[in-house]
């Protein structure tokens, strides 16, 4: 188990990572999820021991590992910037972890052949990494830290430069490897569909602190606060104020519904809800849909889906529809809205709810 405990890391004046702790578990994959800046890359460092912290402690299996430099850990890594030998072939890059390890030969080129079927790199095995394109490289310092069978593996962004079709098979596949080898597998992205792919825990993280941690799938449906429904969010998670009294609901706008079931225990007061942008739909969805006359901003058309920005009370929604969608600027539509896919937040931003929306 790799654990952190309190981790504070300062730059100067600016404060990179704010008191996080986290234990993470053997044979698990664990996503840290943010957009750029907000600490993944840092934290991941911190992980590695390329950085100390300037306070807390990291512990690995139990020892104290905070001072103790990155060759002596059991750890591998793929950041962004991806790094080969350029003096050696892409066969000896990969073999390379191993043959520090002092294994064998077949061992070493059993372990290498695997990985680089996996990766898509048999043609190139003789070849310099330099004489590869970029998503090639990535792919072999993939198969670098696949063989090196470490303990922690720490992946920073790794498949963004692979092609989509390969991008979606090594997304299925690294979690199982590493799983299989017992590894604590930790991965960085700032994209929610790739978190919520890969499965596993996710922390998400927002200007230097983990703002919530646990199941992938229970941080999306499930946030603790606005800050991680929103981290959790592309495109951005829609919002507006929202006025409880009694039975009743009412929006800024003056759209008014009944209290849906999972909110019947919510004081009357002010508060802030929000919605993912499939939540709204161009036709009814649900027990009791709320109907909506929103004004069309803009269209952006992906061929397989839709993206519909709306104004609505002067706030901004995107609502994400399958299919080509084709209105005008200004054209005023129906959208449906279901109560009970509605996340509530008091006015520090924290859920008022305490259970998932009956829909992801």
């Amino acid at each position: 188990m790799l654990e952190l405990r309190n981790i504070t890391k300062l730059a100067g004046a600016e404060t990179h990572i704010s008191d996080v702790s986290l234990k993470l578990e053997r044979g698990t994959l664990n996503v840290l999820l943010g957009p750029t800046l907000s600490g993944k890359t840092s934290l991941m460092r911190l992980m590695a021991g390329l950085d100390k912290p300037n306070s807390g402690t990291l512990h690995f299996d139990g020892v104290d590992v905070t001072g103790v430099a990155p060759q002596k850990r059991d750890i591998a890594m793929v950041f962004q910037q991806f790094i080969n030998y350029p003096t050696m072939t892409v066969y000896e890059n990969i073999a390379s972890p191993m043959r520090v390890a002092g294994a064998d030969r077949k061992t070493i080129d059993d372990a290498v052949q695997r990985a680089a079927n996996l990766m898509k790199l048999t043609p190139y095995l003789q070849r310099m990494p330099l004489n590869l394109s970029g998503g090639q490289q990535q792919r072999c310092a993939l198969a670098r830290a696949i063989v090196k069978n470490a303990g922690l593996v720490l992946l920073d962004e790794p498949l963004a430069n692979l092609d989509y079709k390969l991008r979606e098979e090594l997304r299925a596949e690294l979690p199982r490897i590493f799983a299989e080898a017992g590894t604590i597998f930790v991965y960085a992205t700032t994209e929610p569909s790739e978190a919520l792919l890969l499965g596993g825990n996710t922390a998400t993280l927002s200007a230097g602190r983990v703002t919530q941690f646990g199941k992938t799938i229970d941080v999306f449906r499930k946030p603790n606060d606005l800050v991680t429904a929103r981290t959790f969010s592309d495109p951005p998670l829609n919002t507006i104020v929202m006025r409880k009294s009694g039975n009743n609901l009412s929006l800024d706008g003056g759209m008014a519904f009944p209290v849906p079931a999972h909110l019947g225990d919510v004081p009357d007061g002010i508060y802030t809800v929000g919605f993912q942008p499939h939540h709204l739909s161009l036709s009814p969805a649900g027990a009791a849909p709320v109907s909506i006359r929103a004004r069309v901003i803009a269209m952006e058309i992906t061929g397989s889906e839709s993206f519909v920005h709306l104004s609505y009370a002067d706030v901004r929604w995107v609502m994400l529809t399958p299919g080509i969608r084709k209105f005008e600027t200004d054209e005023t539509v129906e959208v449906f809205l279901d109560p009970q896919l509605l996340m509530v937040f008091d006015g520090q931003g924290r859920s008022v709810t305490n259970h998932a929306p009956l829909a992801a």
